[in-house]
């Protein structure tokens, strides 16, 4: 693989008494979209800020395309860095009409070539007929994509988002996110979106990023933090979970669903993680009351009860009705064992 575009290592930072981030550790790719993704106030935005130039680091480097600009000794300001940053808001310039706003960075360029920059990038991102509209006559949609097209003005080596989707609804949503995606991806330049949306971090990133408490939990590909999560924690940032008690004994795990191997793992308490559709009907399996049903459009979601243990689980077929008692298990592969 190529040089990384960003490397982030054991990058901490402390405000007063509090740590904010702690040893971050991850590196960025051309190319590649790349989703940090975390709940609200585990120090994302933060880190952004962080390798944006906009705020030190107390501890570790970071470093853009092999030449380190922040380090405990100073940083290397925002301007002189090659990042692009888009903020939550987009912080468009009122007072500029569209182009100006995207050709806001390019002051020492000749105007001919600054002209034909700026509608290049409009045209990449489908608002080339905005170029003469000011900032409050267009939609949430269009703020954002020239917001990005302002930040993408002076080519930089790396986009940084700050939840860019956030303010859009429903299917507007859905279409700005996958059409201004592919344009991210033709500018191939290394792209970092923070959010704390799983589902949509795993529906966009190439790399995901987990963060919780100031901590990177892990990273990898999303159906890999999917199904493999290296802890509990990191399992629940990526959607809902199933945790059964289990107890292990020659490494073999226990459960009321039945037993899983549990190689290398002493004899002991443990906890068996699972995704709610990772069980399914089966007549020769565990005896379970269902408590309760809902419909829930291509799933229905399930409430079980075996002896004395309560579970929501998600099944595509027509469960059993709510009383009655029934035969479940669970795909032994998509099982993870944790030590209890």
């Amino acid at each position: 693989m190529a040089m990384p575009i960003l490397s982030v290592r054991d990058v901490s930072r402390r405000f007063g008494g509090r740590q904010v981030v702690a040893g971050a550790s991850f590196d960025l790719h051309p190319g590649r979209i790349a989703c940090l993704l975390g709940p609200s106030g585990c120090g994302k935005s933060t880190l952004l800020r962080m390798i944006a130039g906009l705020e030190s680091v107390d501890a570790g480097e970071i470093a853009l395309q092999g030449r380190a600009v922040s380090t405990p000794a100073g940083l290397v300001p925002p301007e002189h860095r090659g990042v692009g940053l888009v903020f939550q808001d987009f912080a468009l310039f009122p007072h500029l009409d569209v182009a100006a706003n995207v050709g806001f960075g390019l002051a020492g360029m000749e105007p001919a070539a600054r002209r034909e920059r700026v509608m290049a990038l409009l045209a990449r991102f489908h608002v080339e007929r905005l170029a003469t509209a000011w900032p409050h006559m267009l939609s949430g949609g269009e703020q954002q994509r020239v917001a990005i097209a302002r930040a993408l003005a002076r080519e930089p080596a790396l986009l940084l988002l700050d939840e860019p989707f956030s303010g859009l609804d429903g299917h507007l949503r859905a279409s700005v996110r996958q059409s201004l995606l592919a344009d991210l991806k033709a500018a191939g330049t290394a792209v970092l979106i923070v959010t704390h949306d799983p589902e949509e971090a795993m529906m966009i990133a190439d790399d995901l990023i987990l963060m919780s408490s100031g901590r990177i939990l892990q990273t990898g590909g999303a159906e890999d933090c999917y199904h493999h999560p290296v802890s509990i924690e990191a399992a629940r940032l990526l959607g809902e979970v199933v945790i059964l008690p289990a107890r292990v004994e020659q490494q073999v795990a226990h459960t009321d669903f039945g037993p899983v191997p549990a190689p290398d793992m002493q004899d002991g308490p443990a906890r068996l993680l699972l995704r709610p559709e990772d069980f399914r009907l089966d007549e020769k399996g565990t005896a379970a009351t269902v408590v309760e049903t809902a419909f829930g459009g291509a799933h229905h979601m399930v409430g079980l009860s075996v002896n004395g243990l309560g579970i929501a689980i998600r099944l595509t077929k027509a469960p059993p009705a709510a009383g009655t008692c029934a035969g479940f298990s669970f795909r032994p592969e998509r099982a993870r064992l944790f030590p209890g």
